[in-house]
């Protein structure tokens, strides 16, 4: 039995969950989101909490399948009334981010600024050398700031980079120069 999956997903006031067979739709005060189910997994409302199940419960397969689409709703709920956030920190001298329209202008050192379009459900701030990623769907979120931190990933030797929040790079230290007249 999945111990995640097992777990019942409770539905706050103002959000409706509707239960299709090949999909679930959630709505709520910051839009709305669906989710396609797959053939082995069943959903079921009961009041104000929602069950997943799963066709063979021993199966290792359908185990996956019950814990991960469980916890997909739940983020779907969660999303809808509160919303996900990622915050991205810019590392370097001369490197610099600057919103314009629906995309990220950022100069990272290359011989060109780069220009990120942000796609429909995600909104950014610029804060000094912050990024602020906001949305409903914490995937999207998720995928966005993985994208934006891979045009500079931090280098170990100086940090210089874009990088998570409170992501902690781990440094190496430079070339050692030897003593002079040492053998």
């Amino acid at each position: 039995m999945s111990r995640v999956g097992k777990k019942p997903i409770e539905i706050p006031a103002g959000v409706s969950v509707s239960i299709e067979k090949k999909e679930v739709k959630v709505k709520g005060p910051k839009g709305e989101l669906t989710f396609p189910l797959h053939a082995h997994v069943r959903v079921t409302q009961e009041g104000n909490h929602c069950n997943v199940t799963v066709r063979e419960p021993d199966s290792k397969f359908d185990k996956s399948l019950w814990g991960m689409s469980a916890r997909m709703i739940e983020n779907m709920v969660i999303g809808v009334t509160q919303g996900f956030v990622k915050r991205l920190e810019i590392n370097g001298v001369g490197y610099r981010a600057a919103i314009e329209g629906t995309a990220i202008n950022l100069s990272l050192g290359f011989s060109h600024p780069i220009k990120f379009p942000l796609p429909q459900g995600v909104s950014a701030t610029v804060e000094k050398n912050v990024i602020t990623l906001q949305g409903i769907d914490k995937q999207l979120i998720g995928e966005m700031a993985a994208q934006i931190r891979k045009l500079r990933p931090p280098e170990p030797y100086k940090g210089k980079g874009i990088r998570y929040e409170k992501e902690v790079v781990r440094r190496k230290a430079g070339k050692q120069v030897k003593a002079a007249g040492a053998k």
